[in-house]
């Protein structure tokens, strides 16, 4: 319910017309740079959503965001990575995932890799490259997603190409499947406070931009961290044009994200204290108590010390002071406290006594 209702305060204040407006405008500027270079007039540019944030996440997150229209093409080359099954080899367990897609009578998973044919075929550094720039969308089994990153290298990575984890063994597997296909991903790392995902391409009608630019910005404001306050600026961009603002947030959403976080902090502050034992809050006080009097109410001369070694306060002789803290078995040892002179100029002042 709470999610929902966040979702509805992000709609509300996102303005669909100006988004409308910088749509128009990259449509124009794309087409504009392609008639200037009359190069690749048949291809379609990407438009991506940027995100900024106020404050940076503690923790990485990938938001997957389902579209209302599709953002890529049927001839899209997908490849999908799979378990190895038991007592199957390579080529048994490809030909068994295929029959299974078959089944569900799904048709635009291009290639099957096996786990144990990524871990022997895919292990050199230019194969891994070449697996890269074969495909446009990689998926992988939940169960093996996981052990991935060090088969795959950080190139995949590098280029966005993280593999999509997927349930197999989903009752409705060609329904996940296509909305794992045609939808996407926003990454958030805690690294930097801008992100990008993309949401659609120049090669799609106005509307259907507009509808899938909204139906992201609701997503987003519900699954970012701390939600829909936590969005500073939002951009529309391709690879090659600049970037159209299209929201802004005022600033009283910052100040209620750093009073929560004040609130927070102070409320572990309380919760520390009130966990603290009675003989170490007493302690804390008479040390606390102590201190003063040493440096202040006692004829004190300096000690010297090493070079770098920051010089401690000791009374002269003649002047003492003994305080010990009772112990029992049960409770913590404590720290006594000893102020006497002529004690070595090294030695701690403050020791323990039995």
């Amino acid at each position: 319910m709470a999610a929902e209702k966040q979702g509805m305060e992000t709609v509300a204040e996102v303005d669909s017309e100006q988004i409308y407006k910088a749509v128009k405008a990259l449509m124009e500027y794309v087409k504009k740079t392609k008639n200037d270079t009359k190069l690749f007039l048949n291809e379609d540019e990407i438009i991506m959503l940027c995100v900024t944030v106020w404050e940076i996440p503690s923790q990485e997150q990938k938001i997957k965001i389902a579209l209302p229209h599709e953002i890529r093409s049927e001839t899209v080359e997908i490849c999908l990575f799979t378990k190895d099954e038991p007592n199957m080899n390579a080529d048994e367990t490809q030909k068994f995932y295929q029959k299974l897609l078959n089944e569900h009578n799904i048709k635009n998973i291009t290639h099957i890799i096996p786990y144990k044919s990524l871990k022997t075929e895919y292990k050199p550094y230019e194969a891994k490259r070449r697996l890269l720039s074969t495909f446009d969308v990689f998926l992988a089994d939940d169960r093996i997603r996981r052990l991935l990153p060090s088969h795959l290298g950080k190139h995949f990575y590098r280029s966005k190409k993280i593999p999509l984890s997927v349930n197999l063994a989903s009752n409705d597997l060609a329904k996940d499947l296509c909305k794992m296909i045609q939808g996407t991903v926003l990454p958030v790392n805690n690294r930097g406070s801008c992100y990008s995902s993309r949401v659609a391409h120049t090669g799609m009608k106005l509307g259907e931009i507009v509808e899938n630019v909204i139906a992201a910005i609701h997503t987003i404001g519900v699954k970012l961290p701390q939600q829909w306050k936590n969005v500073k600026i939002l951009h529309l961009k391709t690879l090659n044009s600049p970037a159209l603002p299209i929201y802004t947030s005022d600033m009283c959403n910052l100040e209620e994200l750093q009073k929560k976080k004040s609130k927070k902090h102070k409320e572990t502050i309380y919760e520390e204290n009130a966990t603290c034992s009675p003989e170490l809050d007493r302690a804390e006080r008479l040390r606390s108590a102590l201190l003063p009097l040493q440096c202040e109410d006692l004829p004190v001369e300096r000690v010297r010390t090493l070079p770098g070694v920051q010089s401690r306060v000791r009374p002269r002789a003649g002047h003492q002071l003994d305080l010990r803290l009772s112990q029992t078995r049960n409770r913590p040892r404590h720290w006594g406290y000893r102020l006497a002179g002529g004690c070595h100029p090294h030695r701690p002042l403050l020791h323990s006594r039995g």
